[in-house]
Parts: structure tokens; C-alpha cells; sequence
């Protein structure tokens, strides 16, 4: 299943030059016209299914709202400040990122910071440019048996963590998704940050730049450090206070700092950058060329992977889609969209609150991409709803889209694994599997069907009275009438007097309302 048709894509920032050649190869037409300015990309963008940016480009809200048939926004990079990812998930528009592009890059830096500042090597060598010999001047310090806290233990503080242990420096930190025991696996012994704060004589952090994380360091953390505590900030602007820094820098209590990044980029005030004990950098996190070709290189793999339906990898947002592409769950998302779309059928309009349960170990972990999968449907007919934004579109329709699972064993003549759409407080209640890779419908609001229907090609549903032997025969009249052909019937067994009756057409026909005349319900769809 390709996510969809990518045309045309354009490279609005300098790439290298393996980036326009993949994509090329994959059947992908790639734009490069890099430094537009704002109006230029507004103007430009409306042109294009796929955006790929470094982070020059800013990708804001009224970009992405100027982008009628863009689809897929590719960062070639790790970070993604310079994209509004919540505006791009309303639009139903993947964001997506190169992960493990540029981490060794910003981790050999990060360990060139640090030996830079234990030894004032960009100091010392400014100075014999000046033509002096200051060999008092400039006494550094060992890194062996000094402590390193890494504050963000992800692929660049791990990388961080393996090459400063090789000097014989002390590693310890935090993360809140890592475990103790990963992080133990490289060499890192996790602590709470406030027990972190005394023990550091150098701390690096490598966390995103998120409201948690803005201000990390600050006066009343610096205040915990201890006296001349060494600080580096590869990571992103704004982690660390920059007030709060030079304050720190001033008094002694924090005794240097390796900065290549800042909160304002460049930085109009130059009092940090000019502090003796500062080095900076401008950005040269990424700046390298493998980096650069590798993050190229990795970003129009993806675009073309995405295109080809072979696979998703870097998803910021819309994680469901990777699990749309791959072979063993692809099969579930259909039942489970189909399972949304016939409920708004049958409860339209829904309300309240949705609940989706799903039985089985095959569908362990499932309930996340399931349920985006049941908003989908939910909401078909909308503009723009796909599995991106299912589930915001949803909660602002004002529907609650619950998931739990079980691993009851079910009764022994049934599925192993079952999908079930219900809404709370209703006896709207839809029961699914698959039969192979095909979804298949085996209840419906109490009804249990004798062989289950397969939820594919244009279906018609209607329930009549059990004991009404003339409904199939005139239903089959009026698609005669309609010139489509029926292609299967299933049934149900009765409840309440009455039965669901599905039949399969080769089209959708334009005399639903005759049909009524001889039924309790009756509707239609295509999926």
C-alpha cells in the first residue's frame, strides 16, 4: 500500500547531492531551490506533494496551510524545531526525520568540546596566534576520573557516554524513557537530576528542545553544581538558560562552557560567546560530510520507501502509517477503518464515546494504530482525514476513541483474534477478524453472521423481518434494474425477529430509497 502518489518534491534547502539522485531513481521528481525566501516558498510550495528541508527553511503554520497537495514533510536532520509538526498532523501531512543521520557527527563534537575545555585548546591557540607563549596561562585538567553527567541518553548520548569512558571518565545521567538497565548496558548509571547536579564536573546535555526541557540548567539548578561544573550544549538552544549561564560563568560557579547552539540563531547579544571561558561554535553539529551525506541520503530513501508502500522509518507524527506498511499488521488497519466506516453507517451520526477492544496476541501493542484506524473511518468523507490526524479530528468531533485489550481465551469455535468497535452506551456494536488478509464482518449490533462477510468492493446492508422470504428476491430485482450484479449474500441469524442481510454488488447503486420501501434499514458503501 504506497502512502501515496509523490510527483514532485522539492529540496528547499542545500542537500547533498545523493538526495535529488535517489530520489530521482525512485521515480520521484526532486525541485531544488534552495533559499527562497518566505513569500517565494508560499508561492512555491502549492506545487508539490513532498517537501525535504534542513533547517533553514522554516516550515510554519502558513506554509503548510499554503501546501494544498503537499503530503509528506522530510527533515534531513534529527531535530524538528523548524517544523510545525501540529500543524502539519491537522492537515493529515506526515512529518518525518533522519534519526541516526547526523548523531555521530553531533557526538564527536560534543567529545571535541569537552577535551577543548578540560585543556582551553581554542584559547591557548588564539593566543600563539597573537604571538604569545603563555604556558602558565592555560593549565587545563585530565578527564580521567571525572565524572560526566549526560542528560539525555538517546543515540547521541550513548555515543557521547561509549567515547568519553575511553578516557577514564565517570559516566552517569538521566532519561526518562531509557531504562536503568539500558543505560547500564553502555556504561551509564542512572540518577534522579537532583542527586545528578552535586557530582557532575561536566554535564552535556541531549534531550529535544520541549517545555520540560527549556531552562534545564538554570539559576537553581547551577546553584547545585558543583563549584566550576563544565557545561556543553550540542543539543538544541534553550536547554540551557543562557542567562542563567553567563550569570554562572561570572561568579565562577560554572567554569566553561563548549556552546554550538543557542536560543536565537545567530545570537544578537555577544556577552556569552565573548566570555573567556566560552567556546562556541555556529551550529556545526551536523556540519560534517558524511553527516550531511548521510542524512541525504537516508531522507530520500524514505521518501521513496514511503511512495513504494515498502516500508516507513523516521515517522514524527502518524506512527500508524508505519504499522499501515507493514505486511503483518496492513491487514488489521483495513478491518479496523472498515469496521469505523460501516459504524458511521449504522450509528450515524456517532456520538460520545467509542470503545475498541481487541482480543488476541497477534494484537498486542495494536490498540495505538488500531484506533487511529477506527477514527479514520469514523470520520471518511472528511477532507484530509487520514491516519496522520485521525485521532485529533476525532476528539474535536467531539468523540472519545478508547482502546483496551485482553488476552481471554475466546470460546473454541471461535476467532483467535478478534477486533471489536463499539459505542458506549448503544447497542452499536461491530465484531471483525480476518479470514487470510482479507477483513471479514462476523457481528453485527448482536447479530452473528453464518460465514463471515468479507469487508471489500461495494457493499449493501439491510436489516428486514427473519420471516420475510420476498426481501432477497426484490432487492436482486432492483439491482437488475440498477445494472449491477450481485456477487454474494450473507445473512444473519435473527435477533429481536429480524436479520442483517449483505450484499455484495459489482457498483454502488442510485435506488437505495426502493430498496428501503421493503426493509426496517438499509445503507450502503464502497471500501
Amino acid at each position: 500500500m504506497a502512502f501515496a502518489p509523490l510527483g514532485r518534491v522539492l529540496l528547499s534547502d542545500s542537500l547533498d547531492p545523493c538526495c535529488p539522485r535517489l530520489l530521482q531513481a525512485g521515480g520521484i521528481l526532486a525541485v531544488e531551490k534552495p533559499s527562497l525566501s518566505r513569500e517565494q516558498l508560499l508561492a512555491e510550495i502549492q506545487h508539490y506533494d513532498g517537501l525535504i528541508v534542513r533547517s533553514a527553511t522554516k516550515v510554519t503554520s502558513d506554509v503548510i496551510q499554503a501546501a494544498e497537495k503537499l503530503q509528506v514533510i522530510g527533515r534531513a536532520g534529527t531535530g524538528v524545531d523548524n517544523v510545525d509538526v501540529e500543524a502539519a498532523t491537522r492537515k493529515g501531512i506526515l512529518v518525518m526525520n533522519t534519526p541516526t543521520g547526523n548523531s555521530l557527527s553531533a557526538a564527536e563534537l560534543t567529545c571535541g568540546m569537552i577535551l577543548s575545555l578540560a585543556r582551553q585548546i581554542p584559547q591557548a591557540a588564539a593566543s600563539m596566534k597573537e604571538g604569545k607563549w603563555d604556558r602558565k596561562k592555560f593549565m587545563g585538567m585530565e578527564l580521567h576520573g571525572k565524572t560526566l553527567g549526560i542528560l539525555g541518553l538517546g543515540r547521541i548520548g550513548r555515543e557521547v557516554a561509549t567515547r568519553m569512558q575511553a578516557f577514564g571518565m565517570k559516566t552517569i545521567g538521566y532519561d526518562p524513557i531509557t531504562t536503568p538497565k539500558d543505560s547500564a548496558a553502555f556504561g551509564v548509571q542512572q540518577l534522579p537530576l537532583e542527586q545528578i547536579w552535586p557530582l557532575c564536573d561536566f554535564i552535556t546535555v541531549h534531550t529535544p528542545l520541549l517545555p520540560s526541557t527549556t531552562g534545564l540548567l538554570n539559576d537553581s539548578t547551577f546553584a547545585k553544581c558543583r563549584q566550576g561544573v563544565q557545561v556543553v550544549n550540542c543539543a538544541r538552544g534553550g536547554i540551557v538558560d543562557e542567562g542563567a549561564l553567563l550569570r554562572a560563568l561570572q561568579s565562577g560557579q560554572c567554569g566553561g562552557a563548549g556552546l554550538d547552539v543557542f536560543t536565537e540563531e545567530p545570537p544578537r547579544d555577544s556577552a556569552l560567546v565573548n566570555h573567556p571561558n566560552v567556546i562556541s561554535c555556529p551550529h556545526l553539529g551536523a556540519s560534517t560530510r558524511e553527516a550531511q551525506s548521510r542524512c541525504g541520503k537516508e531522507i530520500a530513501l524514505q521518501f521513496v520507501d514511503l511512495a513504494q508502500g515498502k516500508a516507513l522509518a523516521g515517522a514524527v507524527n502518524g506512527q500508524a502509517l508505519s504499522h499501515a506498511l507493514a505486511p503483518q499488521s496492513k491487514p488489521w488497519i483495513a478491518l479496523a477503518k472498515a469496521l469505523g466506516t460501516l459504524l458511521q453507517k449504522v450509528a450515524s451520526p456517532v456520538k460520545g464515546s467509542v470503545q475498541i477492544s481487541t482480543l488476541g496476541t497477534p494484537l498486542q501493542k495494536a490498540e495505538s494504530y488500531l484506533a487511529a484506524a477506527v477514527a479514520t473511518g469514523l470520520l471518511e468523507g472528511q477532507k484530509d482525514v487520514n491516519l496522520v490526524n485521525g485521532l485529533l479530528l476525532a476528539q474535536e468531533a467531539g468523540l472519545k476513541v478508547t482502546a483496551t485489550h485482553s488476552e481471554a481465551v475466546p470460546e473454541p469455535d471461535s476467532s483467535d483474534t478478534l477486533l471489536q468497535v463499539a459505542v458506549l452506551g448503544t447497542p452499536y456494536k461491530l465484531v471483525g477478524s480476518l479470514q487470510g488478509s482479507i477483513p471479514v464482518l462476523q457481528e453485527l449490533n448482536g447479530a452473528t453472521f453464518q460465514q463471515p462477510v468479507p469487508l471489500t468492493g461495494h457493499l449493501l446492508l439491510y436489516r428486514a423481518t427473519a420471516a420475510s422470504a420476498s426481501t432477497l428476491p426484490t432487492v436482486i430485482g432492483l439491482l437488475r434494474k440498477a445494472q449491477a450484479r450481485l456477487q454474494s449474500y450473507h445473512s444473519s441469524g435473527a435477533v429481536g425477529g429480524e436479520e442483517w442481510s449483505v450484499v455484495g454488488m459489482s457498483a454502488t447503486i442510485q435506488l437505495l430509497s426502493e430498496v428501503k420501501q421493503h426493509v426496517t434499514e438499509a445503507f450502503q458503501l464502497t471500501l
